[in-house]
């Protein structure tokens, strides 16, 4: 048996045999071709590019049609990468004035275009490697007539393990026969970990080499709640994956059953079960699984959808569409939040930032980009008018930073009024509280703003100083650490005391044994995946809050995250022991 620890980048637990993806590469049989077949080398190159170009393009149209264009923009943004004039031009030089083989010159110029990547401080940057390798890959299918046709014309379930896969492999992906997915390479950041979530297949990556230990047909274990993974399992391993995730179906069920039902503690206090969205299209998801509303609206793809920047049209229609769709619904839209730790940078931009995760990001970005952010600004305002609307404003680190965000917001309303537009000129006004600074300070962020939102990904990040997508430190990053758990419960009392709204859109939202914790410090809005919402509403609905108060007291007197989540565990033990079996056997 083989026990494997990656990152889990798309939940569920699966069990079924192992599919091993080639991950040899492709052998390039030459490296020069003679002088006086460099023209027709030449045209077989351009073949190629267009081959591969109309590939991508056919890929972006499948993904479109399934996911949503946000998900096909990542296929846009590789046909852009193909078709640079600069890349195209290189590839022809080196055939025909090195004499290169069209495909050593394209393995040679790609695979030096990702080392580059690879180097880049940021692990976000690092993930546009996997990017140039999928362009490479497709290009050399072209020419060597060599196809992985094995991933679209899987037959029966199995658990796909791969040195990496890429996004056009990903996307490719049968929901109906892939039960889950393994990658030695990998990160959170990556479009491959974007579109596991999209297709709900579990995933784990990043859990270094194992390739070479492992067979097809191998029966194999993929737990993507916790990133571990189990090769060639002993029947006692199976059989107790085997129950839990009997349990997990059966529990799961019921908890759909609950549809119907609001989110209401066991003495009878209201919570408020919000979903975190980044595509319209992810709507129906919340609908259908009775969100309160929408508590995060993220818009980063909107910038990555086009070639060109997003115009007030394109953001007014996809805001448009959530709120039609919610139908009297909150929904509430952050605004641009690109930076270290999300997709990429916005176009133009500098990639080369010494230290990502402090520099130039988040609302310091649009504050540096006026124009741009006052065209967001105007289009969620236009929104405002279909239906109740709340703009919020990310990564609020100083009260100067809040003020100058207003003033833009004011901006755009005098725009709207000048153009006799209509919209809601109550819009609540709200922000994130994601670093230590607003967290400090919030009474004073309160008398400014209508509501908060805790979003406990980066304030665990910044209070503890780990970068969460490194592996190296990972087993640091804990958003139970009790210094993160003073800083919410700080924000949480000073809300409370000034009258305003606090809610949580943060991973602790979606984790049952947390979400609990949450309630006890107080929270009363939680907002999750909608896939999450069932779950929660379950554990919610099981406990009394002064319970939950007690919990979140002893925690707060704890010294470390591990005694934290001891605690946790045996609370959730008590509340759903079926569910929590396996994390208390393991």
């Amino acid at each position: 048996m083989l026990s494997l620890q990656g990152i889990a980048v798309s939940p569920g637990v699966a069990i079924g045999e192992a599919f091993v993806v080639d991950h040899e590469g492709f052998r390039i049989p030459r490296r020069f071709v003679s002088q006086d077949a460099v023209e027709y080398e030449t045209r077989r190159l351009q073949r190629a590019l267009d081959a591969a170009a109309a590939e991508i393009e056919e890929n972006r149209k499948r993904i479109d049609q399934q996911l949503g264009t946000q998900y096909g923009a990542i296929f846009s943004a590789h046909l852009r990468m193909l078709q640079d004039p600069q890349l195209v031009e290189k590839l022809r030089s080196l055939v025909r004035q090195q004499c290169y083989s069209p495909e050593y010159a394209v393995s040679t110029t790609l695979r030096e275009y990702a080392q580059a990547f690879e180097q880049l401080p940021g692990h976000v940057l690092s993930e546009r490697a996997h990017d140039i390798y999928d362009i490479e890959r497709r290009i050399l299918r072209q020419l060597l007539g060599r196809r992985r046709e094995e991933l679209t014309h899987l037959h029966a379930p199995v658990v796909v393990l791969a040195h990496d896969l890429t996004p056009g492999e990903t996307a490719q992906l049968d929901p109906d026969h892939t039960l889950a997915f393994v990658t030695e390479v990998g990160g959170v950041g990556g479009h491959t970990a974007i579109l596991a979530k999209a297709k709900e297949i579990p995933a784990v990556v990043g859990t270094g080499r194992f390739l070479d230990q492992v067979a097809g047909g191998d029966i194999v274990i993929v737990d993507g709640d916790h990133g571990q993974v189990v090769i060639d399992p002993d029947p006692e391993t199976l059989a107790r994956y085997e129950r839990e995730r009997k349990q997990h179906q059966d529990l799961f069920q019921q908890f759909e059953q609950l549809r119907e039902f609001p989110a209401e503690t066991a003495d009878g206090v209201r919570v408020e079960l919000a979903a975190n969205i980044e595509f319209p299209q992810e709507v129906r998801a919340a609908r259908r699984r009775a969100a309160n509303g929408i508590g995060l609206y993220r818009t980063e793809f909107l910038y990555l959808a086009a070639e060109q920047e997003p115009t007030e049209e394109d953001h007014y229609r996809a805001y448009a569409e959530v709120v039609q769709a919610m139908d009297g619904l909150p929904v509430v839209i952050r605004t641009l939040d690109l930076g270290a730790d999300k997709l990429g940078l916005a176009p133009g931009e500098n990639e080369e930032e010494t230290n990502p995760f402090l520099g130039l990001r988040s609302i310091r970005l649009s504050l540096k980009h006026v124009d741009s952010f006052r065209v967001q600004l105007r289009a969620v305002l236009r929104a405002s008018a279909l239906g109740p609307v709340q703009v919020m404003f990310p990564m609020i680190a100083t009260l100067g930073e809040l003020r100058r965000a207003k003033m833009v917001l004011a901006d755009a309303m005098e725009d709207l009024d000048e153009q006799g537009r209509n919209y809601d000129r109550q819009i609540a006004v709200g922000m994130m509280v994601e670093v230590p600074s607003s967290a400090i300070l919030i009474e004073r962020f309160l008398q400014e703003v209508d509501f908060v939102s805790i979003g406990t990904n980066d304030l665990a990040q910044y209070t503890l100083a780990v970068d969460r997508a490194n592996r190296e430190v990972a087993e640091l990053y804990q958003a139970t650490d009790p210094a993160v758990l003073a800083m919410i419960d700080r924000v949480v009392r000073a809300a409370d005391a000034a009258g305003k709204p606090v809610s949580v859109c943060g991973q602790m939202s979606s984790e049952p044994g947390e979400a609990l914790l949450l309630l006890g410090l107080g929270v009363r809005k939680l907002s999750m995946p909608p896939v999450a919402i069932p779950e929660i509403k379950a554990v919610t609905r099981r406990v009394r809050v002064e319970d939950c108060r007690k919990l979140a007291e002893r925690a707060l007197q704890m010294d470390t995250a591990r005694e934290v989540n001891a605690l946790l565990h045996e609370a959730l033990r008590r509340t759903i022991p079926d569910l929590f079996s396996h994390d208390s056997e393991s």
